[in-house]
């Protein structure tokens, strides 16, 4: 039996799916698949990303086409996949996650805490742009676009000094080069960071059933918790906020930390439940986030969003 799966042409995502594959392949040895790379309005977008509407724009083309079943299933990087699927597919599988944390990678390998005052930092996200401000007033954050080796070719003194992007990424690239890695209470990650997602067909039951066997259960519950408040909030690549949901036993602790622009002003949020009944999770911390004022967080993000991308 032959698979055809779907996935961006970036080395990152086709690294990815050579991951998921290998891991179906050992389960179903007399199987075939085949990589169909599908580009897509982000792979096109030469923009900053939290300059534009994030949703959707690195999955809509490809889940199209498992859609029309021009495709069997498709491999995305889950934090680019809206909560909202077309009514045709379904969020299959979320294999175990990689770790959510942020990490650091300077020309002279210093850390955050020793680099230099007034250094250039690259970043392509809002969200740790702020963070990086609020940990060190002094250096220069501006934005970055390119693949993970792009990135981080660009570290070589000339414009950037050192970049801030996802450890995930780097692992599953294989990518040898020294980073120190960032702490959860200082980078709160992106809901969903470090996680993939496998969009079938939710009529296509045997891709559906082969695809469930390479599922991680605590990270599918982890990602719902995370989902179900970024919904509820409907927050995204333009307004920083940052949630990292984690099981211990029949429990799970969710730590959400929302920012303003200008990284002022933070709300903090934790909250603990049942394990099994992560919506509703997600869901209490979004409330408790909205009663804390996290709408007036957001009241200015336009003016310093366009501000920031002049720099």
């Amino acid at each position: 039996m032959k698979f055809i799966v779907g996935a961006r042409g970036s080395q990152l995502s086709l690294a990815q799916t050579k991951w998921v594959i290998d891991r179906l392949k050992n389960l179903h040895q007399n199987f075939d698949f085949e990589i169909k790379p599908i580009k897509t309005r982000g792979d096109l977008d030469s923009r900053p990303l939290f300059t534009i509407d994030q949703k959707g724009i690195f999955e809509k083309e490809i889940d199209k086409a498992v859609s029309k079943g021009e495709i069997n299933f498709a491999v995305h990087s889950l934090k680019d996949v809206p909560s909202q699927l077309d009514e045709s597919l379904i969020l299959a599988c979320i294999p175990k996650r990689e770790k959510v944390n942020d990490v650091f990678i300077s020309s002279d390998d210093s850390t955050l805490d020793t680099i230099k005052s007034g250094a250039i930092i690259g970043t392509s996200s809002l969200r740790r742009a702020v963070q990086i401000s609020r940990k060190r007033s002094d250096v220069s954050v501006i934005p970055i676009r390119g693949n993970i080796e792009t990135r981080i070719k660009k570290t070589s003194g000339e414009k950037y000094d050192a970049i801030v992007l996802a450890e995930a990424g780097i692992s599953r690239l294989g990518i040898d080069v020294p980073f120190s890695s960032l702490s959860l209470e200082d980078f709160s990650p992106s809901p969903g960071q470090g996680a993939l997602a496998i969009v079938a067909r939710k009529d296509d039951a045997k891709t559906i059933q082969m695809l469930k066997k390479i599922e991680d259960a605590d990270s599918r519950l982890e990602i719902e918790a995370e989902r179900a408040l970024s919904d509820y909030v409907d927050s995204g690549c333009r307004f920083p906020i940052g949630a990292h949901a984690k099981s211990h036993n029949q429990q799970m602790t969710i730590v959400v930390r929302a920012f303003s622009v200008d990284g002022e002003k933070m709300i903090h949020v934790s909250k603990t439940g049942e394990k099994n009944d992560p919506s509703s999770l997600g869901e209490t911390a979004a409330e408790e986030l909205l009663q804390k004022g996290v709408r007036d967080l957001a009241l200015n993000w336009r003016e310093k969003v366009e501000e920031w991308n002049k720099k």
